[in-house]
């Protein structure tokens, strides 16, 4: 099982480049099962959930190639063999339930294991089931599989409201819908731009959407969608973990290929603890650390502080003079970095789903362990601004979203290594 080495204490320096987005990577390979045709895709990082998804879509029927010379990924579901998405393959993985209103709405039924993945908390299903039924799916549980099963005629346009917002469950709704006879409006919809991403590929496949990005979408059903070629947008998580890298070591680095305007959130509240920043032309974003002040933040849905950015900001804290309260609203179990962080030397103390940070502390290497996907980037953080040597194990977690983290923070200065 393979593990990192850091020893920390160097400021990062130079330039780090953003991969594409894994949380738009995921719906949009599961939206080219929508179409006979193939479907182009670049900017797909290599990461272990990808590769999953990869892996499934096989399953299904469908064809996928890797071309090396301009980094494309290439779906062909030219037939759908088997709508289903077994346990075997999907139990690492939180995103199977994606698949579920594309196959539905191309088949007419789909059968997928429940999700597995980090266990960082509920992330229920029956958000997209009910949404699913709206549409005139039967929906059945059993043996730890969903079936769907739409009605002779196929799935019908309908207004669906969300309960509370959900990102991949308004994806999987607005795949399941562009196939569906009529109009479908989905009320109280994520805004998240990985929403934006998926629908922009659909849109370009044939798909008539309006609204995405807002809280109201509204599709009209089409009875074919065609192949199309479209580019990931950059993935904001790993460019505000690498921004905060930048600010934790008290470096000065420049992150590249990202999209400032997905981080606003994340970009004031470094500003108010003291981080200079400089957005540049062409995606760029420039981070120096000097001194640290806290500040405190609440995760929230898009617009807001996303909270797969909450540990390692809470990282940041921990170098930070002062009092900081990191609230989390979106995921129960999100503080499962703190032990580690702890063992490292911060002063951190939670209370339900408030965790109260005193800095700075002196952070002192130790062995740790991931637990999942943020969390372990966290401690990667946490290594990076520590005296002395840090061994992280299970970064397995950390490959499900990060491509080649290792080698982009070596790149900067850092001194990491992957040990098997």
């Amino acid at each position: 099982m393979d593990k990192f080495r850091i020893t920390g204490g160097t400021p990062l320096e130079g330039t780090i480049p953003v991969s594409g987005s894994k949380n738009a990577a995921l719906p949009v390979l599961a939206a080219c099962l929508l179409t006979d045709e193939p479907v182009v895709l670049h900017g797909v990082p290599h990461v272990r959930d990808l590769k999953t998804m990869e892996a499934l879509l096989r399953h299904t029927g469908a064809v996928t190639e890797r071309r090396s010379s301009n980094d494309a990924l290439v779906i062909h579901a030219k037939t759908i063999e088997s709508p289903e998405a077994p346990y075997e393959i999907v139990k690492t993985m939180r995103a199977s339930s994606l698949v579920l209103g594309p196959l539905a709405a191309r088949c007419g039924r789909a059968r997928v294991s429940l999700p597995g993945g980090c266990a960082i908390g509920a992330r229920p299903i029956n958000l997209h089931l009910a949404g699913l039924e709206h549409l005139g799916a039967n929906i059945k549980q059993e043996a730890g599989y969903v079936e769907a099963q739409a009605s002779g005629n196929g799935l019908r346009g309908a207004t669906v409201h969300f309960d509370r917002i959900t990102v991949t469950g308004t994806e999987d709704l607005m795949m399941a819908a562009v196939l569906a006879e009529g109009e479908t409006v989905l009320e109280n919809a994520a805004r998240e731009p990985e929403v934006v991403d998926v629908a922009e590929l659909l849109v370009k496949m044939g798909a008539n959407i309006q609204g995405a990005g807002t809280s109201t979408i509204r599709i009209q059903g089409v009875s074919k969608l065609h192949g199309a070629e479209h580019r990931i947008i950059p993935d904001r998580i790993e460019a505000g973990t690498f921004l905060i890298a930048g600010a934790i070591t008290r470096g000065d680095l420049q992150v590249t290929g990202c999209q400032p305007e997905h981080l606003t959130a994340l970009l004031v509240k470094m500003r108010q603890a003291g981080v200079e920043i400089e957005e540049k032309s062409g995606g760029t974003v420039r981070v120096r650390g000097k001194s640290l002040q806290s500040v405190d933040v609440t995760t929230e849905e898009h617009p807001g502080f996303a909270t797969d950015l909450q540990a390692q900001f809470m990282a940041l804290m921990t170098q930070a003079a002062g009092i900081s309260f990191v609230t989390e609203t979106i995921f129960e179990n999100r503080f499962m970095h703190v032990p580690e962080l702890t063992r490292m030397g911060a002063n951190i103390r939670i209370e339900g789903r408030q965790a109260i940070v005193a800095g700075p502390a002196a952070l002192l290497g130790a062995p740790v362990m991931a637990s999942d996907l943020r969390a372990s980037a966290s401690l990667v953080l946490g290594a990076l601004a520590a005296k002395g040597d840090t061994v992280i194990d299970r970064v397995y977690h950390i490959d499900r979203g990060y491509e080649k983290i290792e080698e982009k923070l070596a790149g900067a200065g850092a001194k990491i290594l992957r040990e098997g």
